[in-house]
């Protein structure tokens, strides 16, 4: 039977079949779940709205802080996992209306948590559903390739991928049931970065550091400025710019802790 996380989560999407399609992976697969895998944790607090301290108390205390992970990791865990949630699928409107409630301070980091804020408030969901197909799908494809492999080497499961799924295996991660995007797309790189920076990856110490630099560095944040060039984006304009912001931040941090 489901644990009390795991069925708030499900009551809150409006069922099992609507929460799996709103992380992106097949609704057996969500059956099968006892409670909220730890990697899932934030990106089904973004697409719910049910704190992490509901989902997974063990993992998380009534302050939704982790389990000795300071804040500026937990923070970034939570950047990783609102981009985790926008990347894999389009916001529905009750996730807009959580988006519309972002606040941010005068800060680069802070002004794009407010743009996009503004974006979600006057957003119609079945428009941007239709701007997620064209730029992510599209027929044949669509007007972006979200994956490390395509950017670094030119084309789909080329070397870059095998690369990453051999680092990903040395520290344990493995390709979740039912998940039907390759390692390298931009979506579950962030999901897996959210994972190691808010703990729930018994990851040794820099391997954030290690799987960003190799991994995330040499292409996400040129996805993120393509997303915002991109002549088919209005909502996901927005997207582009916290996510450039973001990763610039994170280049920047990672440097200066040489």
């Amino acid at each position: 039977m489901p644990d009390r996380g795991l069925q708030e989560a499900i009551r809150a999407a409006g069922g099992v079949t609507e929460l799996a399609r709103r992380i992106g992976i097949s609704q057996p697969s969500v059956s099968n779940w006892s409670r909220i895998p730890a990697e899932r944790v934030l990106t089904v607090e973004a697409l719910t709205g049910v704190a992490r301290a509901i989902l997974r108390p063990d993992l998380y205390d009534e302050n939704n802080q982790a389990n000795g992970v300071d804040e500026t990791d937990l923070a970034r865990a939570q950047e990783y996992a609102l981009l985790a949630a926008l990347l894999s699928r389009a916001p529905d409107t009750e996730f807009l209306q959580r988006l519309a409630t972002l606040r941010g301070d005068p800060t680069p980091l802070g002004l794009a948590h407010v743009g996009l804020a503004d974006a979600a408030a006057n957003a119609d969901a079945t428009k941007i559903e239709r701007e997620f197909f064209n730029l992510f799908i599209g027929i044949g494809r669509g007007e972006l390739m979200p994956y490390g492999s395509y950017y670094i080497a030119g084309f789909l499961h080329e070397r870059p991928l095998a690369r990453l799924r051999e680092d990903l295996a040395a520290l344990g991660i493995e390709r979740a049931e039912g998940q039907y995007e390759s390692e390298d797309h931009a979506a579950i790189l962030c999901e897996i970065m959210s994972g190691i920076a808010g703990g729930q990856f018994p990851a040794p110490a820099g391997a954030d550091r290690q799987l960003f630099e190799k991994h995330l560095a040499p292409w996400l944040g040129r996805f993120f400025t393509d997303l915002e060039r991109a002549e088919t984006a209005d909502f996901y304009r927005r997207v582009g710019t916290l996510g450039r912001v973001f990763i610039d931040i994170e280049s920047e941090a990672f440097a200066l802790s040489e």
